[in-house]
């Protein structure tokens, strides 16, 4: 599911909201969430999961083409843990 079918099945379940309004909405969620996790901190929503910020060390890697070494530096890469319901629900529990 994209985010535009996201939208559609919100507005379509609730036809007393305006689509633009759902919209507003979905948008807010995730950039509430975005802006957590760039300040480096946990979003969890429950039964759903969590999403969290990893730190991954600099290192030297390898350019596969060239097998020349190459310094890979030091960033922070999304992480998210799924929540017991959810994993529940996957495997028909």
């Amino acid at each position: 599911m994209i985010r535009s079918e996201l939208i559609q099945k919100i507005a379509d379940d609730n036809p007393h909201l305006y689509q633009r309004d759902v919209e507003k909405i979905v948008n807010t969620v995730f950039d509430r969430i975005i802006g957590a996790m760039a300040n480096g901190d946990r979003v969890e929503l429950r039964g759903f999961g969590a999403f969290s910020v990893k730190r991954r060390e600099a290192r030297m890697g390898r350019n596969p083409r060239t097998g020349e070494a190459v310094e890979v530096e030091e960033k922070h890469v999304p992480f998210f843990k799924t929540g017991k319901l959810l994993r529940d629900r996957l495997n028909d529990k």
